[in-house]
């Protein structure tokens, strides 16, 4: 009968595999890395280049029932700031046809535009900083930018197939 002495070659492959998991975890750790892959996310969080929890500038809008007025599920800001409605041009924000200011944090709201939204048109809500003065001026309310340099909006459609706005 064999005595058993000594480790044997699946042993060391095991233990191995062990020690370069931990050097990997051990360099994500102390590197300041995620471990984790980038995910999409269906709500588009994105965030300002002080990206901590209470410092992130994001917006939820859903497409909706055409009309003068813009319904926002949820929008939150850094600091204060609007939500601005503009036209679809050829693919990119057109025209302005509305604008709301909010507060710093997180809101739900609408926005009263100065012309009806049109059944299967294109709308972008998009969020813009304040001067300070609470009044919306595209010259000095500028539109906000994540921390790869994207202007922050969402797009949303106005429909009258109640299917669309549901689902």
């Amino acid at each position: 009968m064999e005595t058993n002495q000594g480790i044997k070659a699946w042993q060391w492959i095991v233990t191995v595999i062990v020690i370069i998991i931990l050097i990997v975890l051990g360099y994500y750790m102390f590197s300041g890395k995620s471990a984790e892959a980038p995910t999409e996310s269906d709500d588009t969080e994105l965030t300002d280049d002080t990206a901590t929890s209470n410092e992130i500038n994001r917006i939820v809008i859903n497409d909706q029932y055409p009309g003068n007025v813009a319904y926002i599920s949820s929008v939150q800001f850094a600091k204060p700031g609007f939500v601005v409605i503009h036209e679809d041009k050829d693919g990119i924000p057109g025209d302005i046809i509305g604008s709301i200011y909010f507060d710093k944090g997180t809101n739900t709201g609408k926005v009263m535009l100065s012309k009806n939204t049109v059944d299967g048109k294109m709308y972008y809500a998009m969020l813009h900083s304040d001067d300070g003065d609470k009044t919306f001026n595209a010259s000095k309310d500028l539109p906000l930018k994540d921390s790869k340099g994207n202007i922050i909006m969402k797009t949303f459609r106005a429909t009258t197939n109640i299917t669309e706005i549901k689902g």
